[in-house]
């Protein structure tokens, strides 16, 4: 049967997160477009992402070939993935265009490179942008969802088959795995629900949420006791040994389990709550500064900069954020905290792609704390 393998799904830049079933990836699920019909669907009531994209493929003897455009070649299961993915999204179309086939549709919208990945808004046969962004399924989605202004659910980005010792029992990742049963009918009613627990913790690095067949590995179900199905377990970076999850089963069950375990602040949306990134160590430092006189604001100042250089992980990156909503709030007064809030506020009511959220609203978070 060979070594156990574990369904994953990555949700964001390193962050793995699973669907149920790894869909059929088909090539008719990505639009092929000809001069004839690009008109008839970009343009029309739906934005549009189009690879412009050279596939030839020529024969230099019998024994060797040499392909025209790799990075096309490269690209391609995972823009196949990305089609698979929003095939069922009204508001967004998946295309390419064969610049082989069809020289004028490539020559029109100047394209000198392959592949060169274009979007076109609702209603316009104008691109908006050039996408630059790195070429995996699971990015530009992110990318579609944030310029067709929609929010696809359908998890097939950048899937994968991993070997189940490299994924759970990685020393610097918290895991909750799944062992189902295809035939099982509580684990497909699970399903629905597990998916959105991936989603809502797709941009957190450390978290995985994960499931394997344990119907085929049943080895390696009896090795971690596993007698029923649906049955979830959790590894934490400390504990491979894995621990049972008894919990209830809806979507903010586990959202707070996790939440508990990992030291992660999710809704069960994947927003960042209020607790994200605040500090306790470094209250206390902010109210001393707050109500420090002008002459004893600096040297609090440099109590918070000895803390925190002693952080470590994710607490020595919030931990600069801190530093520098102090310094600010030393060099421009008591009145930039508010300012700042209120700018962020303003910023995450715009279209904005969820890494930023997350960046401004830890920002938020932390400069509250400046707020007397």
């Amino acid at each position: 049967m060979g070594r156990p393998q574990i369904w994953v799904g990555l949700a964001a830049v390193a962050v793995v997160a699973l669907a149920f079933a790894l869909p059929a990836l088909a090539d008719d699920d990505v639009l092929a477009l000809s001069e004839e019909t690009f008109e008839k669907e970009v343009g029309q009531d739906r934005g549009a992402l189009v690879e412009f994209f050279a596939p030839g493929v020529y024969i230099l003897s019998i024994f060797s070939f040499i392909c025209r455009c790799g990075h096309c070649k490269k690209l391609a299961p995972e823009y196949e993935k990305l089609g698979s993915s929003f095939k069922k999204a009204k508001s967004v179309l998946i295309a390419k265009v064969d610049c082989d086939e069809q020289k004028s549709v490539c020559t029109k919208y100047g394209v000198t490179g392959y592949p060169t990945i274009q979007w076109f808004p609702k209603g316009s046969l104008e691109p908006k942008c050039k996408y630059e962004g790195p070429r995996t399924a699971e990015d530009l989605a992110e990318f579609v969802n944030t310029e067709g202004d929609c929010d696809n659910s359908f998890k097939c980005c950048r899937a994968d088959i991993r070997d189940f010792d490299e994924i759970v029992l990685d020393g610097t990742k918290d895991v909750l795995v799944e062992f189902y049963a295809p035939w099982c009918g509580h684990c497909k009613s699970l399903a629905p629900t597990y998916e959105k627990v991936a989603t809502a913790f797709k941009m957190e690095d450390d978290v995985v949420i994960a499931n394997i067949d344990a119907d085929q590995y049943k080895d390696l179900a009896e090795k971690y006791g596993v007698s029923g199905y649906p049955t979830l377990k959790f590894f934490s970076k400390s504990n491979k040994a894995g621990e049972d999850y008894d919990g209830d089963r809806e979507v903010a069950d586990f959202v707070n389990f996790i939440n508990e375990k990992c030291g992660t602040s999710r809704d069960p949306k994947g927003q960042l709550t209020s607790k994200a990134g605040v500090l306790a160590s470094l209250d206390s430092l902010v109210k001393e500064i707050v109500t420090a006189g002008e002459a004893e604001k600096k040297a609090v100042f440099t109590r918070i900069e000895e803390e925190v250089e002693k952080l470590e992980g994710s607490s020595s990156r919030y931990g600069k954020v801190y530093l520098k909503a102090a310094k600010s709030y030393v060099d421009k007064g008591a009145a930039y905290p508010q300012k700042e809030i209120d700018r962020l506020q303003r910023m995450l009511e715009k279209s904005i792609n969820p890494s930023k959220a997350d960046e401004f609203v830890i920002k938020k978070n932390i400069l509250s704390k400046f707020v007397a």
